[in-house]
């Protein structure tokens, strides 16, 4: 069997940033997948699956509030490594065409306080699984470590 296409990036290179990680062709939509990467992978710790689950259900709800993408989104989910997020967007877009949509998602999971959306018995599977501090100090982290200063080394897959 071949390997899939997100098994043969450099994953000892990899850093964390916003990278495409693949484009598919569904009819005459494309779809673009994301790669939102957070951590470092096989050199950070990776992330918590509480954290990782208060992280998603944040980003899905914001994503799918947001005026110019909420018809845009197709999917937003962890990684199973737990080092970061895909997201997958109705169209064709490059790195750079979302890092503002980034920005203003994870500044929104920096700052939220209160409780967690569909964080409920009601609304969710394992509602007691929930980290909000740690979303919060993850979201600034990246903040302040890729998407504030993001450059082509963090938008573009090593090869």
């Amino acid at each position: 069997m071949e390997k899939i296409t997100s098994f043969t990036i450099d994953h000892i290179r990899l850093q964390p940033g916003v990278y495409v990680s693949r484009k598919d062709h569904v009819g005459a939509e494309v779809i673009t997948t994301f790669d939102l990467r957070m951590t470092s992978p096989n050199e950070e710790p990776v992330m918590n699956t509480a954290e990782v689950h208060t992280i998603e259900h944040l980003a899905a709800t914001y994503l799918r509030n947001d005026p110019k993408y909420q018809d845009k989104v197709v999917y937003f989910g962890p990684m199973g490594c737990r080092t970061g997020f895909y997201l997958l967007l109705a169209g064709d877009y490059e790195s750079k065409d979302i890092v503002p949509l980034m920005i203003a998602l994870f500044e929104f999971i920096r700052d939220f306080k209160g409780e967690v959306p569909g964080a409920s018995p009601r609304d969710c599977g394992n509602y007691l699984d929930m980290n909000l501090g740690m979303a919060n100090w993850l979201a600034d982290r990246y903040l302040n470590q890729v998407l504030y200063n993001i450059d082509e080394s963090r938008l573009v897959y090593p090869s």
